[in-house]
């Protein structure tokens, strides 16, 4: 008889959200997710400016906040007050944030140096040189993370998509080695009977009968709700549209459906601990995004077994996982209003092919739960301790 294998060293580990809430948008749900699945194997500490979360077995550390604006220098405090709280003590510290401390640096947004600089040349890009030089905001910004991808024993670089890991290495060659990537998951849910989609949209206030397209997203610019709004005038009147998200946007964006005449349609549900319900009450989700590294939404509806409509590749880092018509539809530009209205009309007629997509989007989900996806966080967790207690 074999002896039992020996567990892994229990770890103390530390992470950095500013917004360390589920309605903070997807990568505070990323960050949750894994703090919740490791906090059964390691000893997990998040610091954070707003605490919107409880855990057994996790401890919070509430980072102060005295200048909430401008951003900039808020950024900068939580990096210092960070670094200060977790300079000694912990075998881990893991970063969601710019700052410069921390072992293993998860990046969910496009890198600022990229945003600024990536196909300017010659007299564009010395331009772009005098408006950061002249911007405190941006030297900020860039300083930060030009310490946080800087090649360091131990230092791990995670993406979110592989569409992210030629964008890193464009913009910090020197992070190149030291990539990893580690996707978002899902937990999958059980099955959805017709009662409880009754009971759902009862709770959100939405309407009993009809279709319901669902729209999540913390930035309703970038996420390409006006583009929506303007494919929801073209389709059937029994379309409704229910909107999850930031709800400093609703007064701007319920004015553009009452413009458009859509005020009886669209159903604002402002930002949810638990958006759950919503993928439950909804019959396909709509995500016409500008840029996403990854979108974890459409994981998520994609495991509630939601048909979604998609921008492509070229806007959403989920979207290069994904097969046409076969576990979502993919839009080629997702500002054209009437591409989206023709996709989705066509989608709404087609019962075959809503079936297609659902099934195909829970086969999909399977391969992205979040106790295989922290597996692979905590080796990098052990890859960088290795490293920094390496000889020299």
């Amino acid at each position: 008889m074999s002896p039992p294998e020996s567990l892994p060293p229990k770890l103390r580990v530390a992470v950095f959200n500013r917004t360390f809430s589920p309605t903070g948008g997807g990568a505070e749900r990323y960050s949750i997710a894994l703090v919740e699945q490791l906090s059964a194997r390691h000893e997990m500490h998040v610091f954070a400016q707003n605490i919107g979360h409880q855990w057994p077995g996790v401890t919070y550390h509430k980072v102060s906040s005295p200048l909430r604006k401008p951003r900039w220098i808020n950024q900068l405090w939580f990096a210092t007050a960070t670094w200060w709280a977790t300079r000694r003590g912990f075998d881990v510290v893991h970063s969601h944030e710019n700052t410069w401390h921390g072992e293993v640096q998860t990046v969910h947004v496009m890198p600022v140096k990229y945003s600024l600089f990536q196909g300017r040349h010659g007299v564009r890009r010395v331009l772009r040189w005098i408006k950061v030089v002249t911007s405190p905001r941006l030297l900020a910004y860039l300083g930060l993370e030009r310490a946080r991808y800087a090649a360091r024993p131990g230092r791990q670089v995670v993406v979110t998509s592989e569409s992210l890991r030629p964008v890193m290495a464009a913009a910090y060659p020197g992070s190149s080695a030291a990539i990893s990537v580690v996707t978002p998951g899902i937990t999958l849910p059980g099955a959805l009977t017709a009662d409880r989609k009754r009971e759902v949209r009862a709770q959100l206030g939405l309407p009993a009968e009809g279709r319901c397209l669902l729209f999540v997203g913390n930035d309703y610019r970038k996420k390409g709700l006006e583009a929506l709004l303007q494919a929801l005038v073209q389709l059937p009147a029994d379309v409704v549209l229910a909107v999850v998200g930031n709800p400093a946007h609703i007064a701007e964006f319920r004015a553009l459906a009452e413009t458009l005449k859509l005020g009886a349609r669209v159903f604002f549900l402002g930002a949810l601990m638990d958006v759950s319900p919503a993928y439950e009450a909804a019959d396909i989700l709509v995500h016409p995004t500008f840029e996403d590294t990854f979108a974890m939404v459409v994981l998520e509806a994609m495991a509630h077994g939601l048909p979604v409509v998609v921008s492509g590749p070229t806007y959403c880092g989920i979207a290069g996982l994904l097969s046409q018509r076969a576990n979502a539809l993919l839009l080629d530009d997702p500002r054209d209003a009437g591409e989206l209205a023709r996709v989705l009309e066509d989608l709404l007629v087609r019962a075959p092919l809503r079936e297609t997509l659902s099934q195909g989007a829970v086969a999909f989900a399977a391969h992205y739960q979040w106790r295989e996806i922290a597996l692979q966080q905590e080796a990098l967790y052990f890859a960088a301790v290795a490293a920094k207690t390496a000889p020299a």
